[in-house]
């Protein structure tokens, strides 16, 4: 039979033809799937995709920064893949507005500014007044001790001898020269900020260089802190959070002064700070704690700052956290009545 050349070139280029787009098709077609897993409050990203080339800007955004993997690593952060407790919780209900309670002692101060927050053990209710960021001063030390545990932790351990005397002396006394030790040995900065990440606090940022005295926090992220110590849902330990308690609750004497100025019975763990600024030569002076209160356990945290002189400062935090703890108690009182 005679053969005709032309008419099967044709069909056989249409369906190279075809072929060929199909096959261009599947080059550049790639897939993207991105899948989040929550393993006991680590966030873990999978990235599937069938083109092997440069990773995406998709890859690139779920993969941890240079940055955040040194800070975790100074820190002692177990690997993300290792299973660990979630961060301690916050409440998420509108929290009771402490403004028209505080008027009488807010319109005393001047150009001070200050902010406190509440938390009512029980119930999970929240009272506050301000918002803004503050030097911690020397309530920064529990931090630095929380720090400093969790990182045993990770690594298994207890801590040494010269750590428990270290941690002793900044907490009871409010010893600088064992903060500074401590603060060096926890990874400064980067290590109490990828800490706070597992504690839950979300405004706090350590100080630069070896000025742990002036990290920034928030009123509310101290009671985050507070929560942590005093809660059960914590990454830390049931020993390394009765260490802590046991601390805070025997301050040398001559630094009790503060949020315990509302307490009216039980035993109050605290923690103060203060800390005269060299430019302004004001003060801050700040308190933060445990205490029972007219039936309540309270979580409260009063931060202060622009204070002539620490004697004002420490006689504001006290009215503060007196008529704080009052108004609180009432408004919950009237909740229960209803």
């Amino acid at each position: 039979m005679h053969e005709n050349p032309p008419v099967r070139r044709r069909g056989r280029s249409r369906r190279e033809q075809r072929r060929r787009r199909r096959a261009r098709r599947r080059r550049i077609t790639w897939t993207v799937t991105s899948v989040v897993i929550l393993v006991s409050g680590a966030t873990t990203y999978a990235i599937t995709r069938s083109d092997p080339g440069n990773p995406s800007a998709l890859d690139r955004a779920k993969a941890p920064s240079p940055a955040t993997v040194s800070a975790r690593a100074k820190a002692g952060e177990a690997p993300a893949d290792a299973s660990k407790p979630p961060p301690s919780p916050t409440p998420s209900q509108k929290s009771f507005d402490l403004g028209p309670a505080l008027a009488p002692v807010t319109a005393l101060f001047g150009d001070n500014r200050m902010s406190v927050a509440m938390l009512d053990v029980e119930s999970g209710a929240m009272a506050t007044y301000g918002h803004d960021a503050f030097d911690t001063a020397s309530v920064v030390k529990v931090d630095i001790l929380a720090t400093l545990l969790l990182q045993a932790q990770d690594q298994g351990r207890r801590l040494s001898t010269e750590e428990r005397a270290q941690s002793a002396a900044m907490i009871q006394k409010s010893d600088n020269d064992s903060t500074s030790a401590l603060w060096t040995r926890i990874g400064s900065a980067s290590g109490l900020d990828a800490a706070n990440e597992r504690l839950g606090l979300l405004q706090t940022r350590g100080g630069h260089g070896t000025v742990w005295g002036i990290t920034q926090t928030t009123a509310e992220d101290q009671i985050r802190l507070l929560q942590s110590v005093f809660g059960d849902e914590s990454p830390l330990s049931e020993a390394s959070r009765t260490y802590i308690q046991d601390l805070m609750r025997h301050v040398v004497g001559s630094q009790t002064w503060g949020v315990s100025a509302a307490a009216d019975s039980g035993t109050t763990a605290l923690k103060n700070g203060w800390l005269k600024r060299t430019q302004t030569k004001k003060w801050d002076v700040n308190s933060i704690g445990r205490i029972e209160h007219e039936g309540h356990v309270y979580l409260m945290a009063v931060l202060l700052n622009g204070c002539s002189t620490q004697e004002v400062g420490i006689g504001i935090v006290e009215q503060a956290a007196r008529a704080s703890a009052t108004a609180f108690s009432r408004k919950l009182g009237e909740a229960s009545a209803n």
